[in-house]
């Protein structure tokens, strides 16, 4: 089925207010959780709000609490984000950094004690509005296992680019697990194989069935040991500089909560070479354009170019979603 992306929009706004939220702050909330799936991230959009009410109504995620400053130091600043929704507390700080930008040319805020921020890429897109170079990424419970074992001690920690660009943002929003849960739950609802091996199944052998990664909790790192590696690190700068949680004390607890995250924004006008800087973009994706397709009619693509053809379809069309979690959030 199809909604019109108004309806969708509608349909969070009414559950937030009642919920309790502020208009404002139930508007942003409605809209980022819309735009993630009009852009075709279902699992972190549609797919995903029915369980955010269910954390507000469980008492993990406080809808009154806003993020707090504890520490700043020039163009790095420290916050702590007191429990609130996720996706509240990431935009406040990816646009707190990108105000640090506009100042020093470039801003980094950290953050601790926040909530799952929904989907990773909102935040990307929201620097490279704001004519930014953006980056942030975030911690997790442990669900992924380092190259070499089969315990999960990592997270799969999603990290974001973006560079902006007229002609459509570049934006590169990625897990360190060849396919982020959501994915695998998508493929495994739709009973597809995945297109290449994402993970483990439970005799260890390498798969493509979501299904048996899912019952193995074993995906699959990007780049074997680099991306496990990358993961630690990831988890590590969050951590030591937000002063929160490490995944494997968010791991402690009852269910993931209390994350640590990172944004950086740079201000590319401030470089004297500002002026030079759309040419140099667009000659990277020009180059990258004219690499030969390995199948007939088709082309490569660069991060964030699809999303854009799925934005217009979507907006045009109406957002696919899948029955039993539309009729869920009609049911609230």
């Amino acid at each position: 089925m199809r909604i019109p992306y108004a309806e969708m929009y509608g349909q969070f706004l009414r559950v937030l207010l009642k919920e309790g939220f502020t208009t404002e702050r139930a508007e942003l909330c409605a809209k980022l959780f819309a735009e993630a799936s009009r852009d075709g991230v279902y699992t972190h959009g549609l797919n995903r709000f029915p369980r955010f009410i269910e954390h507000i109504r469980r008492g993990v995620v406080d809808i009154h609490a806003h993020p707090k400053q504890e520490a700043a130091y020039g163009a790095l600043e420290r916050w702590d984000g007191s429990g609130g929704p996720g996706n509240l507390n990431a935009y406040f700080c990816m646009n707190r950094a990108i105000d640090l930008a506009g100042r020093y040319g470039m801003g980094a805020v950290s953050l601790s004690n926040t909530n799952h921020w929904m989907r990773a890429g909102a935040y990307g897109w929201q620097a490279a509005e704001a004519g930014c170079i953006g980056m942030c990424w975030t911690n997790t419970t442990p669900n992924l296992p380092p190259w070499g074992s089969a315990e999960a001690k990592l997270g799969n920690n999603p990290i974001v680019l973006a560079v902006p660009r007229q002609e459509g943002h570049v934006v590169l929003d990625m897990a360190m697990s060849m396919f982020s849960y959501g994915k695998l739950e998508t493929y495994h609802l739709q009973n597809k194989p995945l297109p290449v091996d994402g993970g483990f199944d439970q005799a260890g052998e390498l798969s493509r069935d979501p299904g048996a990664i899912l019952e193995s909790k074993r995906p699959l790192p990007i780049g074997y040991w680099k991306g496990s590696g990358l993961s630690l690190l990831l988890d590590m700068i969050a951590a030591v500089l937000s002063g929160g949680l490490a995944t494997h004390e968010i791991g402690r607890l009852e269910q993931e909560t209390r994350v640590s995250q990172m944004f950086i924004a740079f201000d590319a006008s401030k470089l004297d070479t500002h002026h030079a800087v759309s040419q140099t973009v667009n000659s990277i994706i020009e180059d990258l354009a004219g690499a030969e397709p390995l199948k007939e009619n088709e082309k490569v693509y660069y991060p964030g170019e699809r999303t854009l053809f799925t934005r217009a379809e979507n907006m045009a069309g109406g957002i696919p979603a899948e029955p039993i979690f539309w009729e869920q959030v009609l049911a609230l």
